[in-house]
């Protein structure tokens, strides 16, 4: 036992540094999805540092103030975590920021207090990235996508629409494997509409699609994503 009360020492000691501020969360969001949102977004843009596993240890949520604490595993993907303020969380953009009960001078001592320059934040749509042919006001997120469907399956349907100009299925860095959204643009703009309201709500396997034109960030571009 008193093994254990020590062990608990240096992670309370970097707690402050550890959380994150969520705000301006949508009325479904819950503790699980919120957790999974961030640990598989963390995943996407290469920001888990403390190995395999889910970067979110635990998720308080204050559901009158629409705001939500998000714990991470190490004071680094805190850090990292950072460069996610402006995503879109269930349809809403939220806000990413520190606590107000961080402290900058201690903080310095226990890890990085930036973001990592290298993240690959272009995997969940917020720069061009190496995603080619992606930019413009026609870009599309598609959510809500079945794990089990394969890249050239996705295409297909968006082509039965017209031939895409680009097209990303965001995969997770670790495994491979489909994060069940993506983006793409069609070569013709006017199909753009078209896609979007023959293709949002239809029910695949469990899943529901959203397609939607991505959404414009006031400093950069942000993605939507749907845990459900």
């Amino acid at each position: 036992m008193f093994h254990n009360v020590l062990a608990m020492v240096p992670n309370q000691a970097t707690r402050h540094a550890r959380r994150v501020y969520v705000g301006g969360l949508p009325p479904t969001a819950n503790e699980q999805s919120v957790a999974t949102f961030f640990s598989q977004v963390m995943s996407a843009v290469g920001g888990n540092t403390a190995g395999p596993g889910d970067a979110v240890v635990n998720v308080y949520i204050n559901h009158e103030k629409k705001f939500a604490f998000v714990e991470m595993r190490s004071v680094e993907e805190a850090s990292n975590a950072m460069a996610l303020d402006g995503i879109i969380l269930e349809g809403v953009p939220v806000k990413v920021k520190r606590p107000t009960d961080y402290n900058p001078s201690l903080a310095a001592a226990l890890g990085p207090s930036q973001p990592n320059p290298n993240l690959n934040l272009a995997a969940v749509g917020f720069s061009s990235g190496s995603t080619g042919g992606l930019e413009g006001p026609d870009r599309l997120f598609v959510g809500g996508v079945p794990y089990y469907l394969t890249e050239d399956q996705i295409r297909e349907l968006l082509e039965s629409f017209g031939p895409l100009r680009g097209f990303n299925l965001v995969k997770d860095r670790e495994t491979g494997n489909s994060m069940g959204y993506a983006f793409c643009v069609f070569q013709d703009p006017s199909v753009t509409d078209i896609a979007c309201a023959a293709l949002n709500g239809i029910k695949m396997g469990n899943k529901t699609l959203t397609v939607r034109r991505a959404v414009q960030g006031v400093r950069k571009q942000v993605f939507t994503y749907s845990t459900t």
